[in-house]
């Protein structure tokens, strides 16, 4: 927990930094000052930057996801495992009614997998080579159709919606506060934000970005179940759960950069806090609500 919050911290600072840097530059360079002293000018800064990152994380995500895994894109399967890979994932495509994503392998001992990229019909699946040498073909196909799962559902998409929207509640909500508590402090002085206003704001950032998290984490652990249910659909019921055995009692630690953990596997079990931050619902959650789930697979009838 205490490492999650260490680096949304850090994360939420580095922003902040990256906030002062752009306004400083828009005012004494480009004579731009935008008035976030006013609503309208604050709401134009939170959109600014509330959708601006999270939507340039989006478009950058399949570039950043192969630069951070160093994955290899199959372009020519060189052997039977990746053009069995590649065959797999093009009929769960043709089923799921997305683009061919293109598909990856990377090198990492831990049984994982994720999805990423700006669109349903411009992703990216890759596969780690631990998965590959943990799990028989049925558990593997069974991951494979999970992953596109999430680019079918547009997971993506939704998760940089959401966190652009989360985003803009946390910079115009901090502010609002801020000017709030620092009027009060100074006693209704109209003197213009002082140093105690940007200490109260950067708290505040803080405290409101975490709640926001714990928001975003709460769809990610929602999608995770849709998932499991697209990839039983696609790969069989049995075989989605017999994969989510085999992560319960092998899973390693995740390797994977932060900017595609949440789309990629996690055996993680938390409890308070720690659960609320967390990406992923515990295995074991996977495995019952999966059991009780009437399944449609492509084509073919329910299964219960």
């Amino acid at each position: 927990m205490f490492k999650r919050v260490a680096l949304f911290l850090a994360t939420n600072l580095a922003v902040l930094a990256l906030i002062s840097i752009v306004l400083a530059v828009l005012e004494n360079v480009f004579g731009i000052r935008i008035a976030t002293g006013s609503n309208a000018g604050l709401l134009v800064f939170a959109l600014l930057f509330g959708f601006g990152g999270s939507f340039i994380s989006l478009m950058m995500s399949k570039w950043m996801a192969k630069r951070g895994t160093g994955a290899h894109v199959i372009e020519q399967p060189r052997n039977e495992a990746e053009q069995w890979l590649v065959s797999t994932v093009r009929r769960q495509a043709d089923a799921a009614g997305i683009k061919m994503p293109e598909v990856a392998i990377y090198d990492a001992p831990e049984i994982n997998a994720f999805a990423t990229g700006p669109s349903r019909n411009n992703s990216l699946v890759a596969v780690s080579t631990g998965l590959l040498r943990a799990m028989n073909r049925d558990e593997a196909e069974a991951v494979l159709g999970h992953e596109v799962s999430h680019v079918a559902n547009g997971d993506m998409v939704t998760m940089a919606l959401i966190q652009g929207v989360l985003n803009t509640f946390v910079i115009v909500l901090a502010r609002v506060v801020g000017r709030v508590i620092d009027g009060y402090l100074s006693g209704g002085r109209d003197s213009g934000p002082g140093l105690a206003y940007y200490a109260i704001v950067f708290v505040l950032d803080m405290v409101f970005g975490l709640f926001a998290s714990m928001i975003a984490m709460w769809f990610s652990r929602y999608r995770e179940f849709r998932a499991d249910e697209g990839g039983a659909a696609l790969a069989g019921k049995q075989k989605m759960i017999a994969a989510l055995e085999r992560l319960s009692v092998t899973y390693g630690e995740n390797t994977l950069p932060k900017q595609v953990a949440a789309f990629g596997i996690s055996g993680a079990v938390g409890h308070g806090l720690r659960k609320l931050l967390m990406s992923h619902p515990p295995l074991a959650e996977r495995i019952q609500a999966l059991r009780n789930a009437p399944i449609q697979p492509a084509g073919g009838r329910v299964v219960s």
